[in-house]
């Protein structure tokens, strides 16, 4: 079969390789859908220290069950299936203190290659992380199941009232599904920041109260004035800068939250005001990873429409075409692009 691999940073190929059979408690996917992400295209920029290269590449996706293994009665052949690509062993010490995000195998037996004709789950991902698709949403949307659940475990860390000010910052593909699910959660003021004019324009089609262009901008002084100089009650790091990091805590209220969402190159610092963060009782909170509890939710809320994703969808381009997706994204042009093999 043909699959993206990311041979290097900045070096993708489609290449062919060997189709996955499905074991015993396993299932192969005939891959429809496969989205474009952050993560993929800070790998394709400069390596992840999770992603040994070469590998194959792609995480976000959606398909129908092309082969079942021995002892696999959830799904039969012809199902229309969504899943994420992980799940927890729920053996370690992590996973018996309810922290399965942190698992130990985690991301060790993770599956990578949904850049690819097809894709097999192994037997601990069909048994907790994997979903009937409904025919009310398509295969694209059902492919927005792994960064929505990512979205959804970070939001579940906080208290998240309808009437609370929330400044995300980042109008980036995760940025802009944090907004679409704080709107749906029902918080009545969201605030965006970031880049790109189409970006900001999605913003504001998934719910995004005010949109600040931080190139034409002064962020902090815009992002005060929408919270009467108090700050926000929530502020979301969702770029993976550092320098950003450390903005957020001129952003937050008193007794506010900050969620450190995106992920900084490895080794990477940030400074933070200790005066404010004692005296002014400031939370700072790091995240990673789903589990699947936060699965089951995010699924909830894809197929009973409580969401929509449609916009963060910006073309269809077939496989052999998976170098100018990740091209256009490197220019800064589009959000997600849906790959079909």
């Amino acid at each position: 079969m043909l699959a993206g691999v990311l041979i290097s940073p900045g070096h993708l190929g489609i290449q062919e390789v060997e189709r996955p059979e499905a074991g015993p408690g396993e299932v192969v996917l005939k891959v429809e859908a496969a989205l474009t992400c952050g993560t993929d295209l800070k790998a394709f920029r400069r390596g992840h220290p999770k992603m040994p290269m070469p590998t194959l590449f792609g995480h976000e996706f959606s398909g129908t069950v092309e082969e079942v293994g021995s002892g696999v009665d959830r799904f039969k052949v012809g199902d229309q299936v969504m899943s994420v690509h992980s799940a927890p062993c729920n053996n370690c010490f992590y996973c018996l203190r309810g922290q399965q995000n942190l698992c130990e195998t985690v991301m060790d037996t993770k599956v990578l290659g949904a850049y690819a004709e097809y894709i097999k789950l192994p037997r601990h991902i069909v048994e907790q992380n994997a979903f009937i698709k409904p025919r009310n949403i398509s295969f694209q949307e059902a492919a927005m199941l792994e960064p929505l659940a990512c979205v959804v475990y970070g939001l579940e860390q906080f208290r998240i009232s309808s009437d609370d000010t929330v400044a995300v910052l980042g109008a980036g593909p995760i940025g802009l599904l944090q907004v679409a699910t704080l709107k749906a959660y029902g918080v009545k003021k969201v605030i965006l920041a970031g880049r790109h004019r189409v970006r900001l324009d999605a913003g504001l089609s998934l719910g995004a109260d005010t949109v600040i262009d931080v190139d034409r901008s002064d962020l902090l002084k815009e992002a005060l004035a929408e919270t009467v100089s108090r700050g926000a009650d929530l502020v979301i790091e969702s770029t993976g800068r550092p320098d950003v990091w450390e903005s957020t805590l001129s952003m937050v209220r008193k007794g506010g939250n900050i969620l450190l969402f995106g992920g900084c190159p490895e080794g990477s610092r940030a400074c933070f005001d200790t005066t404010r963060l004692h005296y002014d009782e400031i939370t700072l909170k790091g995240v990673f990873h789903f589990t699947p509890s936060a699965v089951k939710k995010a699924y909830g809320m894809l197929t009973s429409g409580k969401i929509d994703v449609k916009p963060l969808i910006t073309a269809e381009l077939p496989l052999s075409e998976l170098p100018k997706a990740f091209e256009l994204l490197m220019a800064g042009e589009g959000i997600k692009y849906a790959i079909i093999p």
